[in-house]
């Protein structure tokens, strides 16, 4: 006699499966990517009806979600041994369970990423391109930047480029270099922030980064000069972008000077930069409304 419980399993793994995903793709996390392309559209778009490109909303589409998979999910496969003893997988992210589907549908949302290059003109070809060497270089071998001081700050500006390739596909023109270092400068100091809960367990499990190079003290100030090299490449551009981006030196000063535990004001940031980048959308939505 067959029970129910028998006759729910399939979809219990389904469901299992598209949790497990969903988990993996750190949906607290999803705008960072998918965040600059709305800036970027915002800030490229001549009309408001270039805003609603079918370009844009395959990029948008594409980096919210898949992209995060490939991301993350790369992260996590070489990542497995270490995230055993990393507190930060309880709860919130989760570690990797070797699941041949899962692994399968980490390869599949890499290969739609032809799709991305097959409507993007060829001046966003370097910024995707790079996207997916360094997002795959960031936790792989031979490379693994994420395993070597300094390279793994410097590599996190593969979260800039989609809002790059954006701008490049919107426009047919090159983001403004200062618009890109910038962008580069500000996830730097998000990445190394972010690394910091990460501190001991890296150490525990050998692992050298900035952060751990640095120690807890020296790390605020990494990051607190990556964020004022950030507002000053935007003030080159809009001296009210470098004064919104000033909220980010603020806040490390607030969180170093208080009593608020790193790891918690770590979870903080998603809100934060929601926040800024909706600030930088609405102004670029003004200046495309009213001149």
């Amino acid at each position: 006699m067959q029970t129910d419980i028998d006759t729910d399993t399939p979809n219990r793994d389904v469901l299992g499966r598209v949790w497990y995903l969903l988990t993996l793709s750190r949906p607290r996390f999803w705008l960072y990517l998918a965040g600059p392309i709305v800036v970027a559209v915002a800030f490229g778009a001549t009309s408001v009806s270039e805003l609603f490109l079918p370009e844009n909303i395959v990029f948008f589409a594409y980096f919210l979600f898949p992209a995060n998979v490939f991301l993350y999910g790369v992260n996590d496969v070489f990542d497995a041994d270490v995230d055993v003893v990393n507190p930060k997988k309880e709860g919130r992210e989760t570690r990797w369970q070797g699941d041949p589907v899962v692994a399968a549908s980490v390869v599949i949302t890499t290969a739609l990423g032809i799709v991305i290059f097959a409507i993007s003109p060829q001046a966003a070809w370097p910024y995707l391109l790079g996207f997916f060497i360094l997002g795959f270089q960031y936790s792989a071998p031979p490379l693994r930047f994420k395993t070597t001081p300094i390279f793994d700050s410097l590599s996190n500006g593969l979260y800039i480029l989609p809002g790059a390739a954006a701008y490049a596909t919107v426009t047919g023109n090159q983001p403004p270099l200062a618009a890109v270092a910038g962008g580069w400068f500000w996830t730097m100091g998000m990445h190394t922030f972010s690394a910091i809960p990460d501190i001991e367990p890296d150490r525990a499990a050998g692992i050298q980064t900035t952060a751990t190079f640095l120690g807890e003290p020296r790390v605020y100030t990494y990051c607190l000069c990556c964020w004022l090299a950030a507002a000053v490449s935007f003030a080159f551009l809009d001296n009210r972008i470098a004064l919104l981006l000033l909220a980010y030196p603020v806040i490390v000063f607030a969180i170093y000077w208080s009593d608020i535990a790193v790891d918690r004001a770590y979870w903080w940031y998603p809100a934060v930069n929601t926040i800024v980048g909706m600030l930088l959308t609405m102004g670029a939505l003004w200046r495309l409304l009213y001149g």
